[in-house]
């Protein structure tokens, strides 16, 4: 080992680094002041009696011998290791070393640069504590996003089977309505048996949306089953039976063009019953409702509108989904899936509905339709 002139010692001791030299085996052989203050160390308790190794905690004394030695063996140098040592009185301090292998063999030198590394610690810690607490975050979200998610394809299964089994003591009641006429009731016992009709065609109309609503969310979608049929016949019908549901209220229909296409003539039927009881319920109770089926070489089109007020503009673009109400000031008579599941009727047939509402014009809704009858589904069967 070659001394050092006092004036290179200085300038070695006065460095903002910790610079240390050791033989093959770690040994110290020269020492700065800077690493001996760090480590509550002097050059006396270091030089000749210290390797570098006895100041590393455990773990950097096994990445020393695993990865230090022969990574610097290999390459002659390393840079830029962070490594835990050991101060004088039991604690450690991080810090982070370059290190040059000088020579070759038994009598080969090594010069190590260390540097403090507190704050880069401190930042790492913090960053890692970070990045579990953002992991955790997201296990949670994504765990109660599956549980959301459960809880819908759970509910909306619920409702399908509820809705399914309701069928069958609506039909019980219905045909007892029906026998009851038969035996020439009173006026008064008419209009109560007319009342319930009523009431039955509306809970069956009720148990229809959900089942569709059901098989919309759950399944692939609204189900059809194309065919020619004359529109203006079956809206007309469907019109027929909806003023018998509506007595207080005037239904009018117009046509325009030929009636031949091609549709779903039950889903179209649905489809105008829904639109016109949207519209009795938020339209003008005084005004008449029109219904309008329009048939032209390119598309088919069923419109229904009602006079009141318009639509609030916020609500139009979430019209179409699930529990909407046309007005937040509804009565709460649905349940809000009529609009859902028409645009799931004209969607099966490969249309759209489009709906246009202000308080001069009052509200349109419009189903569209393409002439040639080609659905995304197949027919059901």
């Amino acid at each position: 080992m070659t001394a050092l002139r006092p004036a290179d010692e200085m300038l070695l001791d006065g460095v903002p680094c910790g610079l240390v030299e050791t033989d093959a085996k770690g040994v110290f052989l020269r020492v700065n002041k800077p690493f001996c203050a760090w480590l509550g160390y002097d050059k006396a308790d270091l030089v000749g009696k210290k390797r570098l190794q006895d100041l590393l905690t455990m773990g950097a004394r096994i990445f020393h011998q695993t990865h230090w030695a022969p990574l610097l063996e290999m390459q002659g140098s390393i840079s830029e290791l962070k490594l835990d040592v050991r101060h004088r009185n039991g604690s450690t301090l991080p810090m982070v070393l370059n290190a040059v292998r000088h020579g070759h063999g038994p009598d080969h030198t090594q010069e190590v640069a260390l540097f403090v590394a507190r704050d880069r610690d401190k930042y790492e810690q913090e960053l890692l504590l970070s990045r579990k607490k953002l992991e955790a975050h997201i296990a949670e979200v994504e765990r109660l996003q599956a549980e959301t998610k459960d809880r819908a394809l759970f509910a909306e299964q619920m409702i399908g089977i509820v809705s399914h089994d309701l069928r069958n003591p609506l039909s019980a009641v219905h045909t007892g309505i029906q026998v009851l006429f038969k035996h020439a009731p009173t006026d008064n016992q008419a209009r109560v048996l007319s009342r319930m009709a009523q009431s039955v065609d509306r809970a069956n109309r009720l148990v229809s949306d959900l089942l569709d609503f059901t098989v919309a969310r759950v399944g692939k979608g609204i189900a059809i089953n194309p065919q020619p049929v004359d529109l203006h016949e079956v809206v007309a019908q469907s019109v027929a039976e909806l003023a018998l549901s509506f007595p207080d209220r005037t239904l009018r229909h117009e046509t325009e063009g030929r009636g031949a296409c091609r549709a779903d003539p039950d889903r179209v039927a649905q489809l105008v019953g829904n639109l016109v009881a949207n519209a009795v319920t938020y339209g003008d109770p005084h005004r008449e409702v029109t219904i309008k089926t329009s048939v032209s070489p390119e598309r088919v089109e069923v419109s229904v509108h009602n006079w009141g007020p318009a639509i609030p503009s916020e609500l139009i673009s979430a019209l179409f989904q699930p529990m909407v109400r046309g007005s937040p000031a509804s009565t709460g008579r649905s349940v809000g899936l009529g609009l859902f599941i028409i645009m799931g009727i004209a969607k099966a047939h490969g249309g759209q509905v489009a709906v246009e509402s202000s308080n001069a014009e009052g509200t349109t809704f419009v189903a569209t339709l393409p002439m040639s009858g080609e659905s995304t589904l197949s027919p059901a069967g």
